[in-house]
């Protein structure tokens, strides 16, 4: 996303008397009805109290069904609570004839950006919000073409919106509420699929307009490394208010926050699991030389070091899996070219000479800025696109060749961005058998492979004769991972498989892929979690539809240049062991916190071993 000068905000606010500029959340109760059972409904929100004044940044977290996008729909009159209130800048929700001035005001980024486009190109999509408001002609054509600038889809204007990737759609919904100029921007999810570093631009946008224009941002998050940037932060429990807190004040109670099921910033996990080494003697030391609370990763850093210098710690043992692969080349990519509408003044090149190859037993992290070609790739290896030029061969097939694609999926499993899209079987049963029927499984074989599944996706067996689209988004989620898993694949193809989950649903998600390893299995995955593609053997990286490095994950993460051109950053916990290897005088290492706490402690060890 880019920058540029002079982002008139318009008065969106000027209506708003002073008195009146904040958002309260008062007492709030909230239940979905349950179709077809009148007397039942489930409770998403329960007495729920919030205030955000004007210009302040607020984060809420929580885990999926904690009840977070119900509250922000309240917040934006999509839906009344059932119980209590929701004023809005002066109005009450409630009240009818007050949701225009609540919809000028507030401006909702969803979480699946397809949910929300409806222009049939991405300026007319851009200008739809614009248009509803009554916006002159004129001004609508300016902040449209501010609106493309800021997010970086200048070069798109005129393509439709199908035409563009999953995180190139997230900045299209993100520039549609921009050009809106609203008084308050909620985002749900809103930068889930975008690359780290169009992720990082356009906070520091939102942070920009927050100070210059005091736009208040409602943010519902799991990404823990930018709710540290809020003002302040609610943390939403089984549809209530669990605890809240300024950033320090949340953070800084580690046991409180993963009770919970969330994730602490990198720099203080890695302090959480540290401390463990050590006697509670030497942590209340620490705490006395330490009144303050630790917050900030150069305050880790040096709480760290002294407590080293208070006591030795005691190394804990950390389970190292070591995944064997073959030198059987099971995939095989050479010259891979591909143009959308190819050939039309709308030609899009996703792919250009692209070549590759993955071994049986590896696990292949694919990562690269929104719109790098990244889907079409993947796309590509299971026939559901076959190549302009070049060649695809998956175990020794080729996907030129139509009699093989059949048989390449039998070989082949892939799941989509939104896996729970893939749904659509009667029964839950239905939908996991649906693809080992296809390839002709016997009854016998479809029952074993179904029951598996359902056990490492952790699915009860009660749900079985449900339908999927009674389940819950986390339960849809694991039907179609299940559905997938049931194939019995030599290779799974995972497109973005955490994107949206809270970090126990993303640790279900390394589970499963952790399971498919043990039992050798190939397994290539999209992502733009850095955390995540840390664990694979190596690295794919994809800058404008060419290949820029294959290499292991110490040589990708190693070279700065590489990433930055690839709207790529490292790891957070990488990060902070660059500032402990200062303050320690030693080379730590590590991707994970896991990692990076278990390799300061060795090096303390040997360290000790050595001076004694």
């Amino acid at each position: 996303m880019k920058q540029m000068q002079g982002f008139s905000h318009a008065e969106s606010a000027s209506h708003i008397r002073s008195e009146d500029r904040l958002i309260m959340i008062d007492e709030a109760s909230f239940a979905y009805p349950v179709s077809g059972e009148s007397s039942s409904s489930i409770v998403a929100l329960k007495n729920v109290s919030i205030k955000a004044n004007q210009g302040r940044h607020i984060a809420i977290l929580g885990r999926n069904g904690s009840g977070k996008t119900t509250l922000a729909k309240l917040i934006n009159a999509l839906e009344i609570p059932d119980q209590g209130k929701v004023i809005v800048f002066g109005h009450d929700t409630s009240d009818e004839s007050a949701l225009w001035s609540i919809r000028q005001t507030c401006g909702m980024v969803f979480q699946n950006p397809d949910n929300q486009i409806v222009g049939t190109t991405v300026e007319e999509d851009i200008a739809f919000g614009p248009e509803n408001l009554g916006i002159p002609s004129a001004e609508i054509r300016h902040r449209v073409d501010q609106s493309l600038i800021r997010v970086g889809l200048e070069q798109y204007a005129v393509k439709a919106p199908s035409q563009l990737s999953g995180g190139q759609k997230q900045k299209l919904a993100i520039a549609g509420i921009l050009a809106m100029r609203p008084a308050c921007i909620i985002l749900d999810e809103a930068t889930s699929m975008l690359d780290p570093k169009s992720a990082k631009d356009f906070f520091k946008l939102i942070k920009e307009l927050q100070q210059e224009f005091s736009l208040t941002i409602i943010e519902i998050t799991h990404d823990i490394e930018n709710a540290i940037l809020a003002d302040y932060i609610y943390i939403m429990q089984q549809g209530e208010i669990f605890f809240s807190g300024t950033p320090r004040e949340v953070f800084t109670r580690p046991d409180k926050v993963l009770a919970a099921g969330l994730d602490l910033p990198q720099h203080l996990y890695i302090n959480h699991l540290f401390q463990k080494s050590f006697s509670l003697e030497a942590l209340e030391k620490l705490c006395k030389k330490y009144p303050n609370d630790i917050f900030t990763p150069e305050e880790t850093a040096d709480a760290m070091f002294e407590l080293n210098n208070i006591a030795n710690p005691q190394m804990i043992a950390v389970s190292t899996t070591k995944y064997n692969s073959s030198n059987k080349t099971i995939i095989s990519v050479e010259n891979l070219s591909y143009t959308y509408q190819k050939g039309t003044k709308f030609a899009v090149d996703a792919l250009q000479e692209v070549s590759f190859q993955v071994k049986q037993g590896e696990m292949v992290a694919i990562v690269g800025h929104s719109g790098s070609g990244k889907s079409t790739l993947i796309s590509h290896l299971n026939g559901l696109i076959v190549p302009q030029t070049g060649q695809v061969e998956i175990m020794n097939l080729n996907t030129h060749n139509k009699k093989d694609i059949r048989e390449i999926r039998k070989f082949l499993g892939l799941l989509f961005q939104y896996p729970e899209h893939q749904l659509f079987e009667n029964t839950v049963y239905e939908d996991i058998a649906f693809g080992p029927k296809q390839f002709g499984f016997s009854e016998s074989v479809i029952e074993k492979n179904v029951k598996q599944a359902i056990d490492i996706v952790g699915l009860p067996q009660d749900i079985m004769h449900r339908s999927p689209f009674e389940l819950s988004g986390g339960q849809q989620r694991r039907v179609a991972i299940a559905g997938v898993l049931a194939t019995d694949c030599e290779i799974y193809v995972l497109d973005e498989p955490a994107a949206g989950l809270d970090p126990i649903g993303q640790q279900e998600i390394i589970n499963y892929i952790m399971h498919l390893r043990e039992l050798n299995k190939t397994v290539i995955l999209v992502t733009h979690d850095m955390k995540l593609a840390a664990r694979a053997d190596r690295i794919l990286v994809l800058n404008q539809g060419r290949v820029t490095a294959y290499d292991t994950v110490e040589n990708v993460f190693s070279n700065q240049i590489l990433l930055e051109d690839a709207g790529l950053e490292v790891p957070p916990a990488y990060k902070f062991a660059r500032l402990i290897s200062e303050k320690f005088s030693s080379e730590i290492t590590g991707y994970t916190a896991e990692e990076v706490s278990y390799n300061l402690l060795k090096h303390l060890s040997s360290r000790r071993k050595y001076n004694a």
